[in-house]
């Protein structure tokens, strides 16, 4: 397992830019797919991104398509998910998490990935 530690969420403005970082620290980081997920209160977990080991695939979810960007940095074992054009509806606390290997499946989702940051929360205001 990893451990991670989201970092980077704050107040913004609808149309502003954020970036959140994920540290990952152990020893399995180069071999863990990374995703960034998000929960709004009473909701479930929502994938958002997720990239494979060596950046090799890219993934995201329907409502962030063409707007968000993960990226992985396996030298200083981070993770970031650049964020534009952010609108109310992305409002939520935001998730780091890391899957084995051969563990992600397709649906993505939540149960594919087994350690997950505390979260970070963003809020988008009108």
């Amino acid at each position: 397992q990893v451990q991670l530690v989201e970092s980077g969420g704050r107040s913004v403005q609808a149309g502003d830019s954020l970036r959140l970082s994920c540290a990952a620290s152990g020893r399995t980081f180069l071999v863990q797919d990374m995703g960034w997920f998000r929960r709004t209160p009473g909701n479930e977990r929502e994938f958002v991104a997720v990239i494979t080991v060596n950046g090799k695939s890219l993934y995201y979810g329907d409502s962030v398509k063409g707007r968000f960007t993960i990226s992985r940095d396996d030298v200083k074992s981070m993770v970031y998910l650049q964020m534009d054009s952010l609108q109310p509806e992305d409002t939520a606390v935001y998730y780091c998490a890391a899957s084995p290997p051969f563990k992600l499946s397709f649906p993505i989702s939540a149960s594919d990935f087994t350690s997950w940051g505390q979260g970070t929360q963003v809020t988008v205001s009108s």
